[in-house]
């Protein structure tokens, strides 16, 4: 193979030798070339990973390399400083997008003129890994679905040569020159049209965009050197996304909203029931879903515009949610989810045109996950590819608390999976003062198990409510009632402090002690904050709304606990925008997950979001989550015979009859009563045995 003439001038003027032996690192890739061969033929030639996609022209600066100089007694190889040769005007007036790094050289350019190793840095390799901290994702190495390629394809002329070519077959000729590809891009019959008006532009230069199927999906006039992807949740109540630039697997942009069905229903279920009840109500559902995504894609792509994101250059977008919201979005009928037997129209991912889901992307298509069972859906499936329970050794509790929860227990060997019907009382719904988390809600809370006195802190404002400066700092937002995660709160530390009983009672009693505690009908309340006529209190109902609520979850979980023969469960991670801000001491203290080191549950933030960010970065990983769903064994606790005893017992704090030994060793834990009401004397006394850093 021949290098360029264009540097390196003076070796023609002395006898060198006509081969040359080339290592490239980390690959570890070695062999021979011709003398004046560039570093990105050799590249092409022994398979190393070296990005392009000006194919050599020095425009798009993704070939840079980094050549090393010394001894490499590894290879047996001594380079020489001038083993490349001089860098040439093509480097020298280097102006692309991506500026050349000190040292480095680009790869199209540089020609092998002596023994060298050549050490490609991941941002010059087509499936580089990057780290994303920012949106807790591992490592991932981006294998992108789509290839993009920068060709000048000659104008064809009546009675030139190739007269006879046609547009699509013009632009696999000039691939095949120009980049060294062997097969002809097929032209779907979309994309016939866009072919002229692309090539009649900017003298036939033009970028196209190819799909792991060979299929020409986009082109675009001039050099075009970043393509783009979407990834989105679709929860019940909120719609979460991530625009990437799938090249490189950088995340530009994240943006969420309101999902607008909640004016239909605060659950999935009252959903499905406006769509049984209101003729054309799964139009209106879809419509209201559809309107929204595409208003996301928008927000995002404005976002990301200084990376030149824009409508045209978004080529796919993956979506994941619960099996109802995936229904709904894809305008399939969504009430055979609602009742027995809960049948999907596929539990296999769907492909579609974006256009087809109403999404304004003239390009893109969309990818929709895998669902596993009827109340069991794709948002899962990317919560395990994210957290990868198929991976492990020993048993992972996976756990997405939402209105609907979803439980996966496994490792590697068996992977079981059910959702609970938990409701909307986790997100403040049916809470007398819940609300949603924003600004002004209360989202932290501590109890004195002595004076029963509570502190709290409420987002938008750091400062605890007995410290000074509180007034001054909620001046702007007022308290404005409590959140899910104030909820979790309040109600394990009125359990610790002896405000309720374990049969969630609130104690009357107590009222002698503390006006905290008010006569609320037949039953009491527990006043939280209290201005004017302004209260915020935690009602009977507000506890057994929340008893009702985690009893479903915990029985879920003891359930798949008992299919996979009862093994203890020490890995415990909580998923969700809810999950997120649940603080693992209180989850145990409800008795929302089973009893384990408090190190061993951490909450792992929005999960399936994850998941749908690697699914869209790698055909890989979006194979491991299409086969790993194959493998998960469905409990449908709607048929199982046990779940009801499990939720009579889940309904105590913490549990009725399962062993807290870890918990024990954490906090001073009320003495069981057989009859709640005797517990006059509360909280007096007991002390927490826990460090607490809020102060």
């Amino acid at each position: 193979m021949k290098g360029a003439a264009a540097g390196g001038s003076d070796e023609g003027r002395r006898r060198v030798s006509t081969t040359h032996r080339i290592v490239f690192t980390p690959s570890g890739l070695s062999g021979t070339v011709e003398h004046g061969t560039t570093v990105l033929e050799a590249a092409r030639v022994l398979g190393v990973d070296l990005d392009t996609v000006c194919g050599g022209r020095g425009i798009c600066g993704r070939c840079q390399v980094l050549p090393g100089e010394g001894s490499f007694a590894k290879w047996g190889i001594t380079v020489e400083p001038d083993a490349l040769g001089a860098p040439a005007a093509i480097e020298t007036d280097y102006r692309g997008n991506r500026p050349l790094a000190v040292g480095n050289r680009l790869g199209c350019a540089a020609q092998v003129c002596g023994d060298v190793v050549i050490d490609v840095p991941a941002t010059s390799q087509v499936h580089r890994q990057v780290v994303r901290k920012d949106l807790d994702l591992p490592p991932i190495t981006v294998d992108p679905s789509f290839t993009l390629w920068y060709v000048e394809v000659p104008k064809i002329e009546l009675g030139g040569p190739g007269d006879d070519l046609t547009a699509a077959s013009a632009i696999g000729l000039a691939l095949a020159e120009q980049h060294g590809r062997t097969t002809e891009p097929s032209v779907p019959f979309g994309m016939l049209g866009a072919l002229h008006p692309a090539l009649a532009k900017q003298a036939g230069a033009v970028t196209v965009a190819i799909d792991e199927a060979d299929r020409i999906v986009a082109i675009w006039p001039g050099f075009v050197d970043a393509a783009f992807g979407v990834a989105v949740d679709i929860g019940s109540t909120t719609i979460a996304g991530h625009l990437c630039d799938i090249t490189t697997g950088e995340v530009l942009a994240s943006a969420g909203r309101m999902n607008p069905q909640i004016r239909y229903g605060e659950d999935l279920m009252s959903r499905v029931s406006y769509v049984m009840m209101n003729p054309g109500g799964d139009r209106q559902l879809t419509e209201a879903v559809r309107s929204a995504l595409d208003e996301l894609i928008g927000e995002l792509v404005e976002a990301a515009g200084a990376a030149g994101a824009s409508r045209d250059r978004v080529l796919e977008v993956v979506l994941v949610g619960n099996p109802i919201m995936h229904h709904i979005v894809l305008g399939i009928d969504p009430t055979p989810l609602g009742q027995a037997p809960f049948t999907l129209a596929t539990n296999e991912a769907v492909v579609a045109p974006a256009a087809a889901l109403d999404l304004d992307l003239p390009h893109g298509r969309a990818y929709v996950g895998p669902c596993i069972a009827g109340h069991v859906g794709a948002d899962t499936a990317g919560a395990i590819l994210a957290e990868g329970p198929h991976r492990g050794e020993r048993m992972q509790l996976l756990v997405d608390v939402g209105t609907n929860a979803e439980i996966v227990l496994g490792d590697r060997s068996r992977q079981f999976a059910a959702s609970s019907p938990t409701g909307p009382a986790f997100e403040g719904a049916q809470i007398s003062s819940g609300q949603r988390a924003t600004a002004g809600a209360i989202e932290r809370v501590r109890i004195d198990p002595d004076t029963l006195e509570p502190r709290f802190t409420v987002i938008g404002a750091d400062t605890w409510s007995d410290a000074p400066g509180f007034e001054a700092a909620v001046a702007a937002t007022g308290v404005t009632g409590i959140c899910g995660s104030g909820i979790i709160d309040v109600i394990a530390e009125m359990y610790l402090a002896g405000v309720i009983d374990q049969d969630g009672v609130i104690q009357g009693p107590l009222a002698a002690r503390t006006p905290r505690i008010v006569a609320d009908g037949r039953t009491f309340s527990y006043v939280l904050w209290e201005s004017g006529d302004q209260r915020v209190a935690v009602t009977q109902n507000d506890v057994r709304a929340i008893q009702l609520a985690k009893a479903a979850l915990r029985a879920g979980i003891d359930l798949l606990v008992e299919h996979a023969g009862g093994p203890e469960v020490v890995d415990i991670r909580l998923a969700g925008a809810f999950g997120a801000h649940i603080d693992p001491l209180h989850a145990m203290v409800l008795g929302l997950v089973p009893d384990c080191p408090l190190d061993g549950v951490r909450a792992v933030g929005n999960a399936a979001g994850t998941g749908a960010v690697q699914a869209l970065l790698s055909r890989e990983l979006r194979g491991e989550m299409e086969q790993a769903v194959r493998d998960v064994v469905k409990i449908e606790t709607a048929t199982e015979p046990r779940f009801q005893e499990l939720f009579v017992a889940a309904m105590a704090f913490p549990h009725a009859s399962a062993p807290t030994p870890h918990l024990a060793q954490l906090v001073a834990l009320p003495e069981r009563s057989e009859r709640s009401d005797r517990s006059d004397a509360g909280g007096r006394g007991r002390r927490r045995r826990r460090q607490e850093a809020e102060a």
